[in-house]
């Protein structure tokens, strides 16, 4: 009697150990580098919603910003309907600080009566990080005790690194029922082998639905310079954005050879400026940004966006050959107007009128590696599971 007493307790302690290791696991995105980057994360909507609520929720400044991420037209409505379980890309700012990658201090959520940290993790913001990483950046002492009103950082997963020394746009992917590793790197044009390294992925067969993977998406070469505002411009394919102070549109379109295209934006309210700069580009007499004109020599030139500064946009002309196999090729680009810099060699086409074409669909299901569908509260079910076992073993033996 004394004996299986004893291992009750014990089998009851270890099962504590367990669960409080699980709790204090927290999803963290390895960035060794120092810098600030633009990076993505899936938003699966538990609830009908709209696009302003959702922007709102994770404090999104622009719509546009949004649409972009969505390869959505600048006309959608903000109050067009997100149906639930509907997901939508969430664009921020990434920030790399202690070989950790997080959100730069972006979103806050203001607690509302009821919250816990808990629920504000698992079911406002669907799991995306666990409560433990809110406690951490807030310098929470006591995660029992908020208030309400109580304004919180909510700190989105996200890297800023190289992958296979190429800039990548980082995509927190929330990992969709019935996927396999192999299908998400597919799906989003990298390797089984480069998730499985990048996410610390040891056995690919115990991949979760809800899992938060971090995928490299590759981003389209550009011709900005290292000294422009806003270097690194990366933006994946399909997907477009501003900058300049709303001044330049640039989009990413694989079927455009992997070459960001830009030029002015039309409709957009510009920020920081009374009006924008000139976007011509020096000696070409009226090729501004995006205009690409044809030569007699089997070659083409085109005027690309270069970057920004303070009081300048930076432009640069980028000389293309059209000449077939064994024709000389045309003259290389132009350094930038303002300011100097070693861009690609990859040029720019004009920016075409249209929107992106749309997201790509779910992939198909796969016979192994399946993604289940999570319940219990994830993988805390294992642990439930466990100390449910061991108990009624325990309780075997003082029978």
């Amino acid at each position: 009697m004394r004996f299986a007493t004893l291992l009750l307790t014990i089998s009851f302690v270890a099962v504590l150990a367990i669960t409080a290791r699980a709790q204090d696991e927290v999803q963290r995105f390895n960035c060794s580098s120092s810098r600030t980057c633009h990076a993505l994360i899936d938003y699966v909507s538990p609830n009908t919603a709209t696009l302003n609520s959702i922007k709102t929720l994770f404090g999104v400044k622009n719509l546009r910003s949004l649409l972009g991420a969505n390869s959505m037209a600048l006309s959608t409505s903000p109050n067009k309907t997100v149906a639930s379980g509907s997901t939508i890309k969430i664009p921020f700012q990434c920030n790399c600080t202690n070989g950790t990658g997080k959100s730069n201090r972006r979103p806050v959520y203001k607690v509302q009566k009821g919250d816990g940290l808990d629920h504000i993790a698992r079911d406002v913001f669907v799991g995306l990080l666990k409560y433990q990483r809110i406690v951490e950046v807030n310098n929470i002492t006591n995660p029992d005790l908020i208030e309400v009103g109580q304004e919180l950082w909510i700190p989105l997963p996200c890297s800023c690194d190289d992958v296979d020394t190429e800039q990548v746009v980082h995509y927190a992917h929330v990992v969709p029922p019935g996927s396999s590793i192999e299908q998400i790197a597919d799906k989003y044009g990298t390797t089984k082998d480069t998730l499985l390294k990048l996410n610390g992925i040891t056995d690919p067969s115990k991949l979760q639905a809800g899992e938060v993977l971090d995928v490299p998406l590759k981003a389209c070469t550009s011709m900005v310079s290292t000294n422009s505002l806003d270097y690194p411009l990366l933006i994946s394919n399909g997907t477009y954005t501003f900058t300049a102070n709303n001044c330049v549109q640039c989009k990413c379109d694989s079927a455009n050879n992997w070459t960001l295209q830009c030029g002015p934006s039309e409709g957009v309210k510009i920020s920081n400026w009374d009006k924008c700069p000139s976007m011509q580009c020096n000696g070409t007499g009226n090729l501004h940004i995006g205009n690409t004109t044809s030569s007699t020599d089997c070659g083409s030139t085109t005027c690309a966006y270069a970057g920004y500064t303070n009081q300048a946009i930076l432009t640069i002309l980028s000389n293309q050959s059209t000449c077939p196999a064994g024709s000389p090729s045309s003259p290389p680009s132009s350094p930038p107007s303002s300011l100097p810099s070693s861009p690609p060699s990859s040029p720019p086409s004009s920016l075409p009128s249209s929107p992106p074409s749309s997201l790509p669909s779910s992939p198909p299901s796969s016979p192994s590696n399946y993604a289940s569908k999570i319940s219990l509260g994830g993988s805390n079910s294992r642990f439930l599971l466990v100390s449910l076992e061991l108990c009624f073993l325990c309780f075997g033996l003082l029978w």
